[in-house]
C-alpha cells in the first residue's frame, strides 16, 4: 500500500483546529477526514507518434502513373506528428520507398525532438502530383513519380521513393539553367543567418540524414537545399 502524500501546511492546520474543536464540544462529534492536496498533473510529452501503412488508391492518385519504376506495394505512407512554424504540433503524411522507412522515421524523430519546423507535410497526389505547386505551398514531400524539375530526361529519385524535399521555400533548389524553385524562396538563398526551417549542414536535419547514409542536395553546385536521397541523386 502507498503511504499517504504529506498534506500542505494549511490543510494540516485546518484538520488539527477541527479536530480540537470537536474533542470539546458534545460526545459524537468527528472531525471530517483531512484532505489532501491537490497535485498538478502534467500533460504528456508530445512524440513522433508514426503510424506505416501500405497507402491507399487516393493518397497516390496523380503521383503515380504506369511505367513507374516503383509499383505502388513497394510504397508505404508513413503518418507522424512534426512542429510547424506556430510552435505547435500537426499531423504530416509521406509516401517512401518501403526501404527508407526505418532511416526516414530516425530522421524525423531526431527533427521533432529538437523542435525543428516543418511548414507542411502532404502527400503529392494533394497537389495533382504537381511539384511546382507543392514547393509554392512550402510542402514537404517524397515519393512522386516525376522527372527532375527543370531538366526533363532525367528521372528524379522522387520516383523510387528514395528522396525527401524538405520546406522548399526556406530551402530553395537551383536548377541546372540556374533558375530558382519556388520563386519565394529568393531571400532563403542567402545562408547566413539561419533562420527557423532552413537546413544547414552542421544543422539537426542534415546530420540525421548523414547518419542514416542519405545525402544533401544543398553541397551540389547547383544546390538543392531541400532535397535530401538515398544516394546522393
Amino acid at each position: 500500500m502507498r503511504p499517504p502524500r504529506p498534506l500542505s501546511a494549511s490543510v494540516t492546520a485546518v484538520a488539527v483546529a477541527v479536530a480540537v474543536l470537536c474533542a470539546s464540544a458534545t460526545p459524537g462529534c468527528s472531525p471530517p477526514p483531512p484532505q489532501r492536496a491537490r497535485v498538478p498533473v502534467r500533460a504528456p510529452s508530445p512524440v513522433l507518434a508514426a503510424e506505416v501503412t501500405d497507402p491507399p488508391p487516393a493518397k497516390l492518385g496523380a503521383s503515380i502513373r504506369a511505367g513507374c519504376p516503383v509499383p505502388a506495394e513497394r510504397l508505404r505512407l508513413i503518418r507522424m506528428n512534426h512542429w510547424g512554424f506556430d510552435g505547435k504540433v500537426h499531423r504530416g503524411e509521406l509516401i517512401v520507398h518501403r526501404d527508407a522507412v526505418k532511416p526516414l522515421l530516425y530522421v524525423f524523430g531526431r527533427a521533432f525532438e529538437a523542435r525543428f519546423p516543418i511548414r507542411r507535410m502532404r502527400v503529392a497526389a494533394a497537389y495533382g502530383g504537381d511539384d511546382r505547386a507543392a514547393m509554392a505551398d512550402d510542402n514537404s514531400s517524397a515519393f512522386n513519380c516525376r522527372p527532375v524539375t527543370g531538366d526533363p530526361g532525367r528521372q528524379s529519385r522522387h520516383a523510387w521513393g528514395l528522396a525527401v524535399d524538405i520546406n522548399p521555400v526556406e530551402n530553395p533548389y537551383v536548377d541546372v539553367h540556374g533558375l530558382l524553385h519556388p520563386a519565394a524562396g529568393r531571400p532563403y538563398l542567402r545562408r547566413d543567418p539561419l533562420r527557423p526551417g532552413m537546413i544547414a549542414e552542421d544543422g539537426v536535419v542534415a546530420t540525421a540524414f548523414r547518419h542514416v547514409g542519405w545525402y544533401w542536395g544543398g553541397r551540389w553546385s547547383n544546390p538543392d537545399y531541400q532535397h535530401f536521397s538515398s544516394d546522393g541523386a
